[in-house]
C-alpha cells in the first residue's frame, strides 16, 4: 500500500475515476437535460485534475517548474469557474 501512495499510482487511479465521472455526468446531462451542464462542470473538474497532476508530478520527482505550471493551471481554471458562477 505504501508503494501505491509513494509511486503516485493512486493519483493515476483517482484521475482515471475523475475522467469516467465527468464523462458519465456529461452523458447523463445530454440524455436527460438534468444535472450540471458540461460547460459549467469542466472548469471545476479541470482545476481539481490540475491539483492532482501537481501531486503526481511532485511524487514523481518532477522539478519545481512543472509543479508550478500545474498549480498555475489549477488557479486559472478555478478563476474561470468563479467567474462563471459570480452573480
Amino acid at each position: 500500500m505504501a508503494e501505491l501512495f509513494s509511486s503516485g499510482r493512486l493519483v493515476d487511479l483517482i484521475l482515471l475515476l475523475v475522467v469516467f465521472q465527468t464523462a458519465a455526468l456529461s452523458l447523463y446531462w445530454r440524455r436527460t437535460g438534468r444535472g450540471i451542464a458540461p460547460v459549467d462542470l469542466l472548469p471545476n473538474v479541470i482545476a481539481g485534475a490540475c491539483l492532482l497532476l501537481t501531486l503526481r508530478f511532485a511524487l514523481g520527482g518532477s522539478g519545481w517548474m512543472v509543479c508550478s505550471a500545474s498549480l498555475a493551471a489549477a488557479g486559472l481554471a478555478h478563476l474561470v469557474d468563479l467567474r462563471r458562477r459570480w452573480k
